[in-house]
């Protein structure tokens, strides 16, 4: 589906006292029971829906109704304070952005901050969810042998304490094997979001959220992967320097209804590193939903 740019796609609405960003396109066709599909994005500086999925949204949007959300503190979203566990607060915004538009249920895919939002949402709200879709997500992720915190995290936290070039470039090379990617051009344009204004209080706000005694055991969804009942597809990197692949196997077996596809020489964007090989497994999957009509 070419000429779907970032502008004429964008939209805004509300989410409670949120504005929220988003970006739409396609149409439903039928597949995946014709649910709309959110996809929610990473929380790396300088992270936005766009960076994270816009390459993906043509190919998405031939399948189903796509709304890519800047949820709240990235992009071109309010930037509010953060209360309580991130994960929850997010997942509440992105439930009150749906009511606004009428949307009822929908399949969820969500990266790495994301796929944590994605999988809090579920288990607040299953009746909204068809599919959930996670890429190495966060909170699920429970690294067994892995050192925390990991080295892209590192990375992460050496930007967030002094945000150059040069820091950012380190941070996004941890994202992917192919070297190839990490482009002048990229750092330049995730540096400057990572640097716009409240952009940085937003980042702080958000990472407290994990490390405050009164709100990260919130964060720990491991612990209540057993209660989720959605069909699950855990997607990674094999070579993840992020949340590591040994991460998934506690998320694999509690699950009751999860599947996990790993993709080889593939980092933490498999949306990007491996683009065509995600969309179809992606769809694969979520074509297999049948939406059931209520009695």
């Amino acid at each position: 589906m070419p000429g779907l740019d970032r502008e004429s796609t964008r939209r805004s609405a509300k989410a409670g006292d949120l504005t929220l960003n988003y970006y739409e396109a396609g149409e439903p066709t039928g597949v995946g029971g014709g649910l709309p599909l959110v996809m929610l994005h990473g929380g790396g500086p300088g992270a936005s829906a766009w960076s994270n999925f816009g390459s993906a949204l043509p190919g998405f949007a031939e399948d189903f109704r796509t709304l890519l959300i800047d949820q709240p503190g990235f992009g071109q979203s309010d930037k509010p304070p953060v209360v309580g566990n991130y994960f929850r607060f997010a997942a509440e915004a992105v439930k009150d952005l749906l009511d606004e538009l009428g949307i009822e249920r929908i399949h969820l895919l969500g990266n790495s901050l994301g796929g944590g939002t994605a999988a809090r949402f579920a288990l607040l709200y299953p009746e909204r969810v068809g599919r959930l879709v996670l890429m190495g997500p966060g909170g699920l992720n429970l690294s067994l042998f892995h050192a925390d915190p990991t080295e892209g995290v590192k990375r992460l936290m050496e930007f967030g304490a002094a945000p150059t070039a040069e820091s950012m470039r380190a941070f996004i090379s941890t994202m992917v094997v192919n070297q190839d990617l990490v482009t002048d051009e990229l750092v330049a344009e995730r540096l400057a979001d990572a640097t716009a204004p409240g952009a940085q209080e937003a980042m702080l706000s958000m990472g407290m959220s994990f490390w405050n005694p009164d709100t990260y055991e919130d964060g720990l969804i491991w612990r209540d992967a057993h209660l989720m009942k959605r069909p699950t597809l855990l997607t990674w990197g094999r070579e993840d320097r992020v949340n590591p692949l040994d991460g998934a196997f506690v998320a694999l077996k509690m699950i009751p209804k999860a599947s996990l596809h790993v993709f080889p020489n593939c980092g933490h964007w498999a949306q990007i590193e491996v683009a065509e090989e995600f969309r179809q497994v992606c769809t694969a999957y979520l074509a297999q939903h049948v939406e059931r009509k209520k009695s």
